[in-house]
């Protein structure tokens, strides 16, 4: 990276540069960020020590919920300093890697929503041969395959971006260093390297497109023969859940990522960029656990268990 450039370190704009919004947007992000935090990482802990939840709903449920802590945490950390102590600056190599990270989360996030689209599909459409395919072996394997994916699409697009040369500007419009932001600020040929961004993400995301569509369209027509009204609703109630989620979630990213960059607004892109980076996360523990009676359940036994024997939950 070194030999390509003449940049040592990138200064991101944040969201706005207007004085008396620093310390209401701080707030903001804090807030936000504390319940992103208190969400995932309650989350996963009443997965890990509630027996009942030990399926493979709540194992991809606890992934999700870690990816969404590490990527939230990638991002709004450094946010949070530049609105509060004005540090705007941020090294060439950090910007690398809170780049990879988020870039790798992403793409956990993307393929993780797609395992869950596939396994709602084998409990509602084959619920007699569900628990013996989705094994915590099978669950296992196909959770670290996301992870391996995560890693090596972050790895080439860290590299498609960083093989350019930046010596123009340093200045970053954006609040982090997110890759159609940085990318602009090349001074070399970008066309091979934004052509790359494009199909690689164009894949990730029309594949898990095509997994989650087909999955629910086996899952909607199981649905309208189902004869019990009960477990309609409750079919009917997790998909819209995760349909929800999976909208806001590609809507977004198709929005920044699949378009050509003379088509990209700075100011569209930091907005459109805040549901996947800081309200997404935060709003996934609810959409995908909050809603559900086992999980609510288990909040009441540890809640239970807490009043009555204080300092210690389960």
């Amino acid at each position: 990276m070194g030999n390509n450039t003449e940049v040592s370190e990138f200064i991101l704009l944040g969201l706005s540069s207007a004085p008396e919004l620093q310390l209401p947007l701080f707030i903001m992000f804090a807030l936000i960020y504390l319940v992103t935090l208190a969400g995932n990482l309650g989350m996963m802990t009443l997965i890990l020590l509630d027996s009942r939840l030990h399926t493979p709903m709540y194992f991809f449920l606890s992934n999700l919920s870690l990816v969404d802590f590490c990527s939230s945490s990638a991002v709004t950390p450094k946010v949070m300093a530049g609105l509060l102590m004005e540090d705007k600056v941020i090294s060439y190599h950090a910007c690398a890697a809170q780049m990879f990270f988020f870039a790798a989360f992403a793409t956990i996030e993307n393929y993780l929503l797609t395992l869950m689209a596939y396994d709602h599909y084998m409990a509602v459409c084959k619920p007699l041969h569900y628990s013996t395919i989705m094994t915590n072996t099978v669950c296992a394997r196909l959770a670290l395959g996301c992870y391996a994916i995560g890693l090596m699409n972050a790895s080439v697009q860290i590299g498609d971006t960083f093989c350019l040369s930046f010596c123009v500007s340093n200045v970053v419009h954006h609040y982090f260093c997110d890759i159609p932001a940085v990318m602009t600020l090349t001074c070399s040929d970008k066309h091979i390297a934004e052509l790359i961004l494009v199909l690689v993400s164009t894949f990730n995301v029309i594949f898990a497109f095509l997994v989650i569509s087909i999955s629910y369209l086996f899952i909607f027509v199981t649905i309208l023969k189902m004869h019990s009204g009960e477990d309609y609703r409750k079919a009917l109630s997790t998909c819209a859940s995760h349909l929800i989620a999976v909208s806001i979630f590609y809507g977004t990213f198709t929005i920044m990522y699949l378009q050509p960059s003379s088509s990209h607004s700075m100011d569209t892109d930091k907005f459109a960029s805040l549901f996947y980076t800081v309200v997404i996360p935060m709003l996934n523990p609810v959409v995908y656990s909050l809603r559900n009676m086992e999980v609510q359940s288990a909040c009441k036994k540890v809640a239970e268990k807490a009043k009555c024997s204080p300092g210690l939950v389960l």
